[in-house]
């Protein structure tokens, strides 16, 4: 028994010995193999970068990249060729290297780069390092593009993270630094990389975030800057300041790290405060904000994709002229504050197009984009008081009504309606013109009980506005909601021989190699009223400027147009135009509330005058080159009282009634004089304006008017 136990022990023992002596023959085995594996591995590894160094090192350089100016973003120009918008962007702003402040540039450094005058362009270990970190870290932790990497990217590549764009990231790097020296990349670098806010550069950075010069930065402010190139929007000190400080402060500790700044200056700059400009950033890059948005709706109905125009690298040539839309931009806020409309909900849009080709000249949707991007010009709905009454007596002048025939300016009821005039005041019989010179209610009642609601409807219609009219005798007097778009829109067939004319606001789309991709055509039209309905409102409507409610709004030059003002002053209108130009401002409130005393001759007109002497100062002292009409005894009309719509006394009315200041005639009224009555027209009162003490000026006397050509709109029929 004992025999057999100590025999199986020995052969227990010896298969152990055996097991043994297999499992190290095979761990020896691995390790060799994995040694042969990191070795060949290595090997190769280092043949690969040899060669590819060996590839980098072979390829050419890049021609003319000194004369490269990326067009890197889509930008709005206005017809006169003022940049209005630039998406993305602030604008491409050279500065050369010599102009940067050594601060800048040691942040930049020691920040994105800090061997940059030391490699090739690229440095591969410091992928793999960067890879490594990034694997173990399982997110980015750590990136390994030089500054001239990303100048690659920024001038010829995408943002696609793939390994074929790196390969090619570096492909093109080897070959810009055989192209240019290191300054040049440096100072290439510095005027493209994106800095976040819609700035490229470090130039327009230095404008958007401090409204300041480059040179005229501190130490912590040109540290904020150089931060932004790893993650612009994140770093973006209008989105989060406490962020921007953080990343500041890291810049600051590297540039201490590497001997550019003394400790003093460190702790000194990461307590200073970050300190931006008070500027609204969005008019930084883009000076007319609410016509940009409707020039995007439009390029989105020729079929270009928002994202696509955004990125696109699009030149878009506008109708816009800088001139007065700037003048528009300016005149809203002076005259609003000036006025103590300074709530948020107090709100102003202007519109201006050419009635005889369409080109939309100037718009302004608010008073304050940053605050509300909400345009008034073509979503808001609002009454247009009496400036809706021009509707109504184009009507009745279509009807076979003259601008002479006599209106019983005297109180009326139609069914349960009894509309009154400003502080009850009646003059008797008047003839049509002064109605609306002085804009009666009680006249333009009178009109559309003659004429016909459905009459005036058709007319409203027929001249392109769209916005449902109550079939009632108050749409006399504006009671029914207007966009201010339709309503200019149907201003112009007064100034363009009937012809209503479509706005439109892009002449031309260029690619960035400068192809065209689309053009304009000639704008739409039709023909909606006659000539001589044109002529007749044209010389009513000039009356109201030159010694009715729309005094405000004289430039001393042929114009036309009517106030209006709604029922407890909640919206103000000024609409008129000259022979090349229509102009409609609105005021109003957002909550609809009352604005005590404001009506269509003090701030709207006031705005039209601002902006319209702007738009006419190179067209001359151009009148309409419509047929003469004679306006019965209109010179008389100049010599009485006629009260201005800045009177803010109120009038009793009605629940139903739209209220508008309106003329007072004294008991010393020229109607009472026993002289022949003369027959004047308004070019007669033009040419004589200096007789008459309570005229309006409505030019130098020096100053000849000349005949505009009628300026109507070529029928489609007649079209190329």
């Amino acid at each position: 028994m004992s025999n057999s136990y100590e025999k199986y022990k020995q052969q227990r023992a010896a298969r152990d010995i055996t097991k043994a002596n297999v499992l190290k023959r095979n761990e020896n085995s691995f390790f060799t193999n994995l040694k042969m594996f990191v070795l060949t591995f290595s090997a190769l590894f280092l043949a690969g970068i040899v060669a590819f160094n060996l590839y980098l090192s072979s390829l050419p350089p890049i021609e003319h990249l000194e004369d490269f100016k990326p067009n890197i973003v889509t930008k709005f120009y206005s017809e006169d060729g003022e940049v209005i918008k630039t998406f993305t962007a602030y604008t491409y702003d050279k500065v050369e290297l010599i102009d940067v402040p050594e601060a800048l540039k040691q942040a930049i450094i020691a920040t994105e780069d800090k061997n940059f005058y030391k490699h090739n362009g690229y440095d591969l270990f410091g992928i793999l390092r960067s890879s490594i970190q990034n694997v173990i870290a399982r997110h980015t932790v750590q990136g390994a593009s030089t500054i001239t990497q990303q100048l690659a990217r920024i001038l010829f590549l995408s943002n696609e993270r793939t390994f074929t764009r790196k390969i090619k990231e570096l492909e093109v790097a080897t070959r810009i630094e055989k192209t240019i020296s290191k300054d040049k990349i440096l100072e290439m670098y510095l005027n493209n990389v994106y800095l976040g806010a819609g700035a490229y550069g470090v130039s327009a950075a230095s404008q958007i975030y401090f409204n300041k010069k480059l040179d005229k930065l501190t130490v912590p402010e040109l540290a904020l800057i150089a931060g932004l190139p790893q993650a612009p929007s994140v770093y973006n000190p209008y989105n989060n300041k406490d962020l921007a400080k953080k990343r500041r402060n890291q810049v600051l500790k590297r540039m201490l790290t590497m001997k550019y700044i003394s400790e003093e200056d460190y702790n000194k700059g990461i307590k200073s405060e970050i300190n931006l400009s008070t500027l609204p950033q969005i008019y930084t890059t883009n000076k007319a904000p609410y016509f940009s948005d409707y020039v995007l709706h439009e390029m989105e109905k020729l079929g270009f994709e928002e994202t696509d125009v955004i990125h696109g690298g699009y030149k878009v040539i506008t109708t816009l002229d800088s001139k007065m839309q700037e003048a528009a931009n300016e005149s809203i806020l002076k005259n609003m504050r000036a006025w103590g409309l300074n709530d948020k909900s107090q709100q102003a849009a202007l519109f201006s197009f050419s009635p005889i080709d369409g080109r939309i000249l100037a718009y302004a949707g608010g008073k304050n984009y940053t605050e509300s991007q909400y345009d008034r010009v073509t979503q808001a709905v609002r009454p247009p008081g009496s400036s809706f009454k021009p509707i109504v007596y184009a009507a009745a002048m279509e009807k076979g009504i003259s601008p002479n025939d006599i209106v019983e300016d005297t109180p009326i009821t139609i069914g349960k309606w009894s509309p009154r005039n400003y502080g009850k005041s009646y003059r008797g019989p008047i003839p049509v013109y002064k109605a609306l010179m002085v804009s009666s209610n009680v006249c333009a009642a009178r009109i559309i009980q003659k004429t016909g609601i459905h009459a005036v409807i058709q007319m409203a219609k027929t001249l392109g506005l769209t916005t449902p009219l109550q079939y009632d005798y108050t749409i006399s007097l504006g009671s029914n909601g207007v966009k201010l778009f339709e309503f200019v829109r149907a201003y112009g067939a007064f100034a363009n021989g009937g012809y209503v004319v479509e706005p439109y606001a892009i002449e031309r789309i260029e690619d960035s190699r400068g192809r065209v991709l689309y053009k304009a055509n000639k704008t739409k039209s039709s023909h909606q009223l006659s000539l001589k309905t044109a002529a007749e409102m044209t010389a009513m409507m000039k009356t109201v400027i030159l010694s009715g409610t729309g005094r405000g709004a004289n430039i001393g030059k042929p114009a036309a147009g009517k106030t209006g003002t709604t029922d407890d002053y909640k919206d103000a209108y000024f609409v008129g135009y000259t022979p090349d130009i229509v102009t409609g401002v609105w005021i109003g409130d957002d909550n609809n509330k009352q604005m005590k005393g404001l009506t269509g001759g003090t701030v709207p007109a006031r705005i039209w005058k601002d902006v319209m002497t702007v738009a006419t100062k190179d067209l001359g002292f151009r009148d309409f080159d419509y047929p003469e009409v004679k306006l019965d005894n209109y010179y008389m009309s100049f010599s009485g009282k006629i009260a201005h719509e800045e009177e803010t006394e109120e009038a009793e009315k009605t629940t139903e009634e739209v209220t508008e200041v309106v003329d007072e005639t004294p008991s010393n009224s020229p109607t009472q004089v026993s002289e022949p009555a003369k027959v004047v027209t308004p070019a007669d009162v033009v040419k004589n304006f200096n007789k008459q003490n309570s005229a309006p000026v409505p030019a130098p006397a020096s100053t000849p008017a000349t005949t505009a050509p009628i300026p109507m709109a070529v029928p489609e029929s007649l079209r190329n």
